[in-house]
């Protein structure tokens, strides 16, 4: 049996477990020592060590994943609830396949249409509240930035404050650090939802407003036949469904037809 690395897969290369760590300590992890024969509570694993238990799981994970979408954590942290097993198991060693995937909050892609211009410009620029130079700490001097003012001079203002603009590249890594998407384990993808298009998503959607997203489309004998649709909860979406398969797999003329 030969394995194959799927496409746009990258190995994760470790990062530090201490602010995750803490993050658990203000949380309100509670030790261990005191509720180690507690069958309600769940367990919390940080790379295989067993550091305490905690009393609402779903809103630490919640948390947990916000948190690394915002690069709070470092974006290879893996994130697992094993709701059988009562278990939160967090990774952040190395050696673990990672596979980056859209994000999907209500039915809709995180990805909008300004992320693939910014991209294809390869810059974007950022808006932040004007500080004068003069009451700038030197750590707030940086190069590239320009005070943003309208053609008439005038500067422009945002909520009653000046704004200043700064033109920074655009690349993978920003969609990455903006939430748009997410490193996922092999481990954690057992855990979420992902769909193949953005069709299954707006799919999903009409059968939510109770409507059939086959009524209106036209009856095409050649097309190929899809299962009933279904409602489903997505939380993520693959960039292209030949992202699943290997350099070998992805070169099979029609591998979604029988040969």
């Amino acid at each position: 049996l030969v394995k194959n690395l799927a496409l746009m897969a990258v190995i994760s290369v470790g990062s530090v477990s201490g602010p995750v760590i803490d993050f658990l300590e203000e949380w309100g992890l509670e030790p261990l020592e005191e509720n180690a024969q507690s069958t309600n509570l769940t367990k919390v694993f940080v790379n295989g060590v067993w550091l305490g238990v905690c009393r609402d799981p779903l809103n630490m994970v919640n948390t947990l994943r916000t948190l690394r979408r915002m690069q709070d954590f470092d974006s290879e942290v893996s994130i697992v609830r094993d709701i059988r097993e009562r278990e939160i198991r967090i990774y952040s060693d190395a050696g673990r396949v990672l596979r980056p995937l859209f994000i999907v909050e209500d039915h809709k892609l995180k990805l909008k249409r300004q992320h693939l211009r910014w991209l294809q410009e390869k810059w974007r620029i950022e808006e932040r509240p004007y500080v004068p130079r003069e009451e700038r700490n030197k750590e707030e001097v940086s190069e590239g930035e320009t005070v943003a003012d309208e053609e008439d001079g005038r500067p422009i203002m945002r909520d009653e404050r000046r704004v200043k603009r700064k033109k920074k590249p655009f690349t993978w890594s920003s969609l990455i650090r903006d939430g748009v998407i997410e490193l996922l384990d092999a481990e954690e993808e057992e855990t979420v939802m992902i769909c193949m298009t953005p069709d299954d998503l707006l799919e999903s959607r009409l059968l939510r407003r109770g409507l059939d997203p086959r009524a209106e489309a036209d009856f095409n004998p050649a097309a190929r036949l899809k299962p009933l649709p279904i409602a489903h909860t997505w939380t993520h979406c693959e960039i292209h469904p030949s992202m699943i398969l290997g350099i070998c797999a992805s070169i099979i003329p029609f591998p979604d037809h029988n040969q």
